[in-house]
């Protein structure tokens, strides 16, 4: 099979291209500098709750930003675990499961030196989920309430103590809330206050956008300044309220930089520290060249997801096996990818305690996928055309084009007819939440939009539970299995750890058995970086920690 390679030699003239990046500034005097180029396209939503996938929690949620759980990102050998964050213990009632109570840390004060207490986690929780809220804002809703959908409200016990109250038992609700960010109701105010508008919510709506342009959350980075599209300037919170995770580097500058040949250039020049994703092709010579390279297993799969509406090609099972088995992922690794993945056999590979025992085997065979399409009515005179919408880059994506353009060369030797829909990164995720139904997924029956699997409803429930289907999360095909649904009501409502772990276990065989997805690979997160940064750790999850990470002159 052939496949077409960038050439990323050619590549270095992209820095032409980048006529802004000479001019960025570098480091005075004493003052240390971190200039990453992200995968993104532009700077994630500043204001709280950030858009741009993972990569908006990784770049402006977690590094201005905290939440009442959080995740232990100090291991690179270790899983990814939750963590107390804002929160230093939580209980869920032993009478009513749908209750729990929180908490908070004391002594904790938002950047604008406003006070971090109970009446600023209800705050935060109706910013999403109060509508007649003052401080409700639709935009954010998307990216918050789809990841937690089972809280319905929040209440003050005492400053430091706060109930939260779920739509039913959901033992996963710790899990949810690390990605509901802890923004200043202070700051916000003053911006209302002085906000322009016919109405109070055209007040709300200008307030917000004023607070992104000068957000204050609780985290260990400040927002500095702000070019919307161009460039994002964090300096290190003195003073915040972990001590072991204050910076040790002055500033972090991101830049958004989509094309992985202009990212590894802006490296290969010194115009930046560090990047996401760099060209795989480009490993060979940023290793001769002293750069260093950190890869490390993800829970993060990169998938391609089904649609299961009516007069969908791929609610033939035998089609959907046959897709999975006509994927030689080892040849993707390590050709195209330069050995940077991980094939993909599940959501969860061998060993894993969600894994489970699934009777059919993911795996290279291609005869097998020709027979299953033949069963099917397919063959080399009549070909099964399907289409998935897919980004030219984005978080987590890896390198999508070429590996899209692999996955096409390859179906087509199992008679399909892949069709490819190329679009920006942040609407492709966008139409992921609006589904196969919307008129945004042009006609597509697939989607390529790759996923966490950290926490069992990040990495299963939004799939697999029919009513996670849009507008409510992530279930874009429209699942309707009774099964799954069974099994995520049983792994919900069990709060014994082991117990619920046998349950989550069940519920992804029964997935891989049903071929929910076409499972092709396991992101490692590759980021390549000048020998002049020290202390990272590259841990095994979709974050990282900037914290600890310095930079020598």
């Amino acid at each position: 099979m052939l496949i077409k390679k960038n050439k990323t030699r050619a590549a270095l003239i992209a820095l032409l291209a980048l006529g802004s990046v000479a001019a960025w500034p570098r480091a005075v005097s004493a003052e240390t500098v971190l200039r990453i180029g992200m995968t993104a396209a532009d700077i994630p939503r500043t204001l709280g709750q950030p858009d741009q996938g993972f990569e908006g929690n990784r770049f402006t949620g977690l590094t201005m930003y905290d939440a009442l759980t959080g995740w232990d990102l100090s291991s690179a050998d270790k899983a990814s675990v939750v963590i107390p964050g804002l929160a230093t213990e939580w209980k869920v009632d032993d009478a009513d499961k749908t209750k729990w109570v929180f908490k908070l840390r004391p002594g904790v004060t938002f950047h604008d030196g406003s006070p971090f207490n109970a009446d600023a986690v209800v705050w935060n929780v109706e910013k999403v989920l109060k509508q007649d809220a003052p401080q409700f804002d639709a935009s954010q809703v998307g990216v918050t309430a789809s990841r937690m959908p089972t809280l319905a409200s929040a209440k003050k016990i005492d400053d430091m103590t706060v109930e939260l109250t779920t739509k039913e038992p959901d033992s996963f609700l710790p899990i949810n809330l690390t990605n509901l960010f802890m923004a200043s109701p202070a700051k916000w105010r003053a911006f209302y206050d002085k906000a322009e508008g016919a109405d109070a919510k055209a007040k709300s709506q200008a307030a917000w956008t004023a607070f992104a342009k000068d957000a204050s959350g609780t985290g260990p980075w400040k927002m500095s300044s702000f070019t919307p599209r161009e460039r994002l300037e964090l300096v290190k919170n003195a003073n915040y309220w972990d001590k072991a995770r204050v910076p040790k580097i002055d500033k972090m500058v991101l830049l958004p930089m989509p094309e992985a040949n202009a990212r590894t250039a802006a490296l290969l020049s010194g115009q930046v520290d560090w990047v996401e994703a760099p060209a795989p092709d480009a490993l060979p010579e940023l290793k001769q060249r002293g750069f260093k390279l950190y890869a490390n297993e993800q829970p993060h799969v990169w998938p391609w997801q089904f649609s299961r509406i009516e007069g969908s090609p791929w609610n033939d099972i035998r089609v959907r096996k046959a897709a999975n088995l006509c994927i030689d992922r080892e040849a993707l690794k390590d050709g195209l990818l330069a050995g940077l993945m991980v094939p993909a056999t599940g959501t969860f590979e061998p060993g894993h305690p969600w894994r489970g025992n699934p009777s059919f085997q993911i795996k290279y065979d291609k005869a097998a996928a020709q027979k299953l399409m033949q069963e099917a009515g397919f063959g080399p005179n009549k070909k099964l055309t399907v289409k998935t919408q897919t980004s030219a880059s984005g978080s987590g994506q890896m390198q999508p084009l070429a590996m899209n353009e692999y996955l096409q060369q390859a179906l087509a030797e199992c008679y399909f007819d892949v069709k490819l829909d190329v679009i920006e990164w942040n609407t492709l995720f966008t139409n992921w939440r609006r589904g196969a139904k919307d008129p945004s997924a042009n006609g597509a029956n697939a989607t390529n939009v790759t996923y966490a699997a950290m926490d069992p409803f990040f990495a299963l429930v939004r799939f697999l539970q029919s009513g996670m289907a849009p507008p409510v999360s992530n279930n874009w095909g429209f699942i309707n299995n009774p099964k799954f649904d069974e099994l995520v009501k049983k792994a919900r409502q069990t709060f014994d750890p082991a117990a619920r772990d046998a349950a989550l276990a069940e519920l992804h065989a029964a997935s891989v058995d049903d071929a929910a997805f076409l499972y092709v690979a396991h992101d490692v997160g590759p980021r390549a970086m000048s020998p002049k940064v020290k202390g990272v750790v590259q841990p095994k999850s979709w974050f990282i920690d900037f914290s600890p990470v310095s930079i020598a002159p």
